[in-house]
C-alpha cells in the first residue's frame, strides 16, 4: 500500500475512503508493551500480505476511568504517546474511539456491525487472545471468529507473550515496577524506555542559584512513579535530544508544601523552554529523593547525582528498534 501521514481520528465519520477496508488491531495497549507488540506486529503482517491499511482500533478515556472514575488509572502511555509509539511501528492510523457509558452498552453484535463494518469497514481484525467486547463482555474470542466467517472479515488470534521468565508482561506488572522506581526493568517489558512529555512550566527558580537550572513539568496526577532522582534523556519539540538528572517529586529541602513535579537538568544546555511541548525518557534510578540539612549539602549531592548519570548515559545501547526509533534517533 502507498504510504501516507500517519493519522490520529476519534471520529468514525472521518474516516478516510483510503484507510477503509484495512486491517485492524483492536485493543486499549496502554504501555504498547512487548506484548503488544506482537500483537500489532501480526497486523502489520496481515496488512502486508492484504496490501491493505494498518490501523488501530484503541479506547479514550481508558475504560477504567469510565467504571471507576474514584481510582485513578495510571497512564503509562497517554493518548498522544500511545499514538506515537503506533506511528513509529509503521502504522496508518490510530482511531481513538471515544468510550463512554453509552458505548459500553453496545451488544457485541451491535460492536461488530456499527463500527468494525460500517464504520470501518474492516477486512481483517486482530485481537489478543483474550480480548472481549460489547455489554458485560458477551463478544469473546470465538463469537469474534464466527463473525468473521459470517461477516466476511479474516479474524487473527495471538497468543500472551511470556518474558524470560515465563511470566505474561502485562502494563500492571510494568506500572509496578514504575512504582518501585525500577526503570530498567519497567524498560526491559515496555521494549523502550518509560517516558513522559509535558510542558514546560515555570517553577520558583532556585535551581538557577545553585548552578543546576531545570526545566519543570507537571505530569498527571495518576502517575505513581518513585520518588526520586533519575537519568534521563530529554527530548525538545525541534527533535534535539540531551542527556540529563532529573528529580521527580515534592522538593522537601526547599519546598515543604510543593506539589509533584518532574524537574530536569539539562547537560550542557542553557535557553529558554518554557511552554515547550518536551519529552522525558527514564534511563536509570539514582537514590530517593533526600531533605538535606543546608543549601550546600544538596548542591554537592547534585553534582554527585549529575556525575553518575553521565556514566550512566555514557554506557546505554537501544532496547529494541523501536528504542532505536522513540529514543535514540532524531526525527528524519
Amino acid at each position: 500500500m502507498k504510504h501516507q501521514a500517519f493519522q490520529r481520528i476519534s471520529d468514525l465519520n472521518n474516516l478516510p475512503d483510503e484507510l477503509r477496508s484495512g486491517v485492524v488491531v483492536i485493543g486499549n495497549f496502554d504501555g504498547v508493551h512487548r506484548g503488544h507488540q506482537v500483537v500489532l506486529q501480526r497486523g502489520l503482517d496481515e496488512a502486508a500480505k492484504l496490501d491493505a491499511p494498518a490501523l488501530v482500533l484503541t479506547f479514550e478515556p481508558h475504560p477504567r476511568t469510565v467504571f471507576r472514575p474514584d481510582v485513578p488509572v495510571f497512564r503509562l502511555t497517554p493518548a498522544p504517546v500511545k499514538a506515537g509509539l503506533i506511528a513509529a511501528l509503521g502504522y496508518d492510523a490510530v482511531i481513538e474511539y471515544p468510550f463512554d457509558r453509552d458505548f459500553s452498552s453496545l451488544t457485541a453484535e451491535q460492536f461488530v456491525a456499527e463500527i468494525l463494518q460500517q464504520g470501518i469497514g474492516v477486512s481483517h481484525v486482530v485481537t489478543g487472545f483474550d480480548f472481549h467486547f460489547g455489554k458485560n463482555r458477551q463478544g469473546g474470542p470465538a463469537f469474534l471468529m464466527e463473525s468473521g466467517k459470517t461477516k466476511g472479515f479474516g479474524v487473527s488470534l495471538v497468543d500472551a507473550f511470556r518474558d524470560k521468565t515465563a511470566e505474561v508482561i502485562s502494563s500492571s506488572r510494568i506500572r509496578q515496577m514504575l512504582e518501585e522506581g525500577d526503570v530498567d526493568t519497567a524498560g526491559e517489558m515496555l521494549g523502550f524506555r518509560f517516558h513522559v512529555e509535558a510542558a514546560i512550566v515555570r517553577g520558583k527558580q532556585l535551581g538557577r542559584t545553585l548552578g543546576y537550572p531545570t526545566a519543570n513539568m507537571m505530569l498527571p496526577a495518576d502517575v505513581t512513579l518513585r520518588h526520586g532522582i533519575y537519568a534521563v534523556r530529554f527530548r525538545r519539540s525541534d527533535g534535539s535530544l540531551h542527556d540529563g538528572v532529573a528529580s521527580f517529586g515534592r522538593r522537601p529541602t526547599v519546598d515543604v508544601d510543593g506539589g509533584e513535579l518532574l524537574e530536569t537538568y539539562v547537560f550542557d544546555f542553557s535557553g529558554d523552554l518554557y511552554d515547550e511541548i518536551c519529552t522525558v525518557s527514564f534511563f536509570g534510578w539514582l537514590r530517593g529523593e533526600e531533605k538535606f540539612d543546608d543549601l550546600d549539602a544538596l548542591r554537592q549531592q547534585m553534582k554527585r547525582d549529575e556525575n553518575q548519570a553521565r556514566r550512566i548515559l555514557s554506557k546505554v545501547e537501544p532496547l529494541s528498534d523501536l528504542d532505536q526509533r522513540v529514543g535514540f534517533d532524531l526525527p528524519v
